[in-house]
């Protein structure tokens, strides 16, 4: 029952607390952790949680959920699309930052692993809070906003192998470099085995399902399938958050992706708000009185760190400085992760009981700071631009960051031969995999069932085959992949000099391939390493010349590659994809942004040539999206309705300007909601009335009164519908439907 009472206990002070937070227009994360605040037993004055293991149990799967979503937000292909300038801006920004945060630890003469998580916190920030402040202040569509998200996303990602990389730096208490590479080595295993094997196996179970599934099972096949990768996770010894993690960036490759966000938005919100409470309730005032002076440091450290670094960060990968300052400005601040790897810290027992409410002062402070800090940018980049030389300035301002390498410009050996090790990597982690559960699972089955005779012999043939079987089509796929490509066939007729680097990179494939089945049959036979070698070598040959082999490994690559699209083709099936020639525009300051027009819009109902959007802001509206239909280069006579998507083309200005004002360009709330409701009522036609010798329509009934009349009482069981010739007599009994003052005006005449 405790549990009960402590969940009611939050959540009505939790709602108390963000509406008036959303009355201030601050971030209702600052709400939450405030009502945990409130909430906890460092407030003697109010009522406090009772059982708050319980609760935290709640917080832990608030993180489960958190970083779910966050995986269903996120795309591999979307990151690939990056290039590289938003991950030199995002490594630049988190080492700098690291190194602060380690600095500050240190000269307050805190622990080794205090600093570490110090540095971990402060390199994060908060994608939730900039992307509310981007929305709040109508900056969301301007382009160093996307710059700004591009590179949030990766911090996300990079914020995700961190907490792994902490948990094993934790759990050996000795941060060396060979246990730090051990991990990262690590976590790349096993993203890409369940990347690989889920898009193989995910989407397929999904499509076999649809005509099954409604939106009452496919939320609990999402949690399911969440909790089973995080359970997995666990077992392997990483977090389960970063299993949640990654199952969501599975989903989000699925053409359900979008139903299960929405379904699991509000699952997410709720547990997420437990999440944020519970950091609250660790908040003591005492410490925050005790550690006033590195909470300020803190602050300072961030803001200048941020700012500065934050600002060089961006301008590395290539953006000219007033839009790098516009970025780094708006990153000074830490948020939800800084929170996930405190709590982390905590449930470890590495970092000291003071750190944690350290940190979350330090977040409530740089939040309430972030829309001052984002309007700073421009001030501060007037002041530069006076005392900077000239020189300098031209040539930081000339950078250009919307340059986009294409094809023609790589060599086709570092295009090659980066394929090649994409696949071999690929398909070795798929073969180790298989090689791993057989060996773990099947073969000691197969030693118990199969009998003994020759000291297991048999049992090691059968697993040994059958492992051989499993991982033919990967290593057939690793040594003949890119063979035939374009790349290798302009290498072999371009020069006869590349022909023999080309035969190397098949040998060394075959190599490879080899290699595995020579750990094989050398873990389960008995046999000379030369007859061994021998074997692997004619198994390899065997495989690269079977057809039925080369049919199987194409028709599961393209298996793969079809569910790894399918989002992407359902989006251009109902035209939701945004146009290639989208890139070209930043050249010339100009981009798309996508506005959904609200439900009461005075926009709605009316043509594009009657709201003149051109004329008013500028914008060239490209396409409308409306359900499943996409209508392109709409012309003056379209229609915009509610809950249309507008594809507008325009600079930052034009497009911030369009969107405050469909935001604000609304139709106002009734203040007299309740007074029209809609009465039915029976009027006998008097001898007086004035409506007797008229027809219908010249009553007024409808147009003068509101009023509709929806049939004549004569006697039967049901109205006798009244045309608009009717002319109305004395007794005539009428049935009308109108507001309640509407009815008075008519009963009065």
């Amino acid at each position: 029952m405790n549990l009960v009472t402590d969940l009611a206990l939050i959540l009505v002070v939790a709602t108390i607390v963000t509406l008036l937070f959303k009355k201030l227009g601050q971030p209702l994360v600052l709400g939450y952790i405030v009502a945990g605040f409130l909430v906890s037993p460092n407030m003697p004055y109010l009522m406090s949680v009772v059982d708050k293991a319980n609760i935290q149990t709640w917080a832990d799967i608030g993180v489960i959920f958190l970083l779910f979503s966050l995986g269903l937000d996120f795309s591999f292909k979307k990151i690939l699309k990056m290039g590289m300038a938003p991950v030199i801006a995002a490594i630049s920004i988190i080492f700098s930052m690291m190194i602060l945060g380690m600095g500050v630890g240190h000269a307050f003469g805190w622990s080794d692993m205090n600093c570490i998580f110090l540095a971990g916190m402060l390199a994060m920030s908060s994608t939730t809070i900039i992307y509310k402040a981007f929305d709040d202040m109508g900056l969301r569509q301007q382009r160093f906003a996307s710059l700004v998200m591009s590179v949030l996303i990766l911090e996300d990602i990079l914020a995700i192998v961190m907490m792994v990389m902490l948990s094993t730096i934790a759990q050996g208490k000795n941060p060396d470099g060979g246990q730090m590479i051990g991990s990262i080595v690590k976590i790349g295993f096993f993203l890409v085995l369940w990347f690989v094997v889920g898009i193989f196996l995910i989407p397929q179970f999904l499509r076999s399902t649809r005509k099954l599934i409604n939106d009452e099972t496919m939320i609990v096949i999402a949690i399911g399938l969440c909790c089973l990768m995080a359970v997995i996770s666990t077992r392997v010894g990483f977090s389960s958050a970063f299993g949640a993690f990654v199952m969501g960036s599975i989903l989000a490759e699925t053409i359900e992706a979008d139903k299960i966000i929405r379904l699991v938005e509000p699952v997410k919100n709720l547990f997420g708000a437990v999440f944020f409470v519970s950091v609250g309730m660790l908040v003591d005032p005492k410490i925050l009185v005790e550690y006033a002076l590195p909470i300020i440091t803190l602050v300072i450290t961030i803001l200048l760190g941020q700012s500065i670094f934050g600002s060089i960060g961006f301008m590395l990968s290539g953006q000219p400085l007033r839009t790098a300052m516009r970025c780094g400005f708006s990153m000074a601040q830490i948020g939800e992760f800084a929170f996930i790897i405190a709590s982390l810290g905590l449930s470890l027992g590495v970092i000291s009981d003071f750190l944690y409410p350290v940190v979350v002062a330090v977040s409530v402070i740089t939040t309430f700071l972030t829309p001052y800090m984002i309007r700073a940018a421009e001030p501060a980049y007037q002041l530069l631009e006076k005392k900077m030389p000239k020189h300098w300035l031209r040539r930081l301002n000339r950078i250009n960051g919307s340059h986009q390498t294409t094809d023609t410009e790589q060599s086709n050996w570092k295009k090659l031969l980066s394929q090649i090790a994409l696949y071999v990597a690929i398909y070795s982690i798929l073969s180790l995999a298989v090689i791993t559960l057989m060996f773990t699972f099947f073969l000691p089955i197969a030693r118990d069932m199969v009998p003994s005779w020759g000291k297991g012999w048999w049992a090691n043939a059968i697993c040994g085959l059958l492992t051989v079987i499993f991982i033919s089509p990967f290593l057939r796929a690793m040594v003949m992949k890119k063979n035939h490509s374009e790349e290798f066939r302009a290498l072999w007729t371009e020069n006869r000099v590349n022909r023999l680097p080309l035969i190397f990179t098949i040998l060394l494939r075959i190599a490879i391939a080899a290699a595995f089945l020579f750990y094989i049959i050398n873990h389960l036979g008995q046999f000379k390493n030369a007859v061994i070698i021998t074997i692997a070598v004619v198994a390899v040959a065997l495989m690269i010349m079977s057809r039925s082999l080369k049919r199987r490994s194409i028709r599961m690559e393209r298996m793969f590659v079809n569910n790894l699209r399918s989002r992407e083709i359902e989006a251009q099936v109902h035209g939701r994809r945004r146009p290639l020639f989208e890139g070209r525009l930043l050249d010339r300051d100009l981009h798309i942004s996508e506005f959904d027009v609200p439900e009461e819009s005075v926009w709605a109902g009316k043509t594009l040539q009657e709201l003149q959007f051109r004329t008013r802001f500028g914008v060239h509206v490209s396409s409308i999206m409306r359900g499943r239909q996409r209508i392109n280069i709409p012309r003056g006579d379209t229609v915009v309705f509610p809950g249309d998507r507008i594809q507008a083309i325009g600079d930052d200005d034009q497009l911030a300007q369009f969107g405050r004002a469909m935001k604000t360009e609304t139709i106002p709330d009734d203040p007299d909601i309740e007074m029209r409701e809609m009465k039915l009522r029976k009027i006998i036609i008097s001898p007086s009335s004035p409506f007797i010798g008229k027809t219908l329509y010249e009553s007024g009934i409808r147009d003068k009164y509101g009023c509709m009349v929806i049939g004549l009482e004569e006697g039967k069981e049901s109205l006798t519908m009244i045309s608009p010739s009717h002319i109305f007599e004395t007794g005539d009994e009428i049935w009308l439907v109108g507001e309640e003052d509407d009815l008075r005006r008519i009963l009065t005449k």
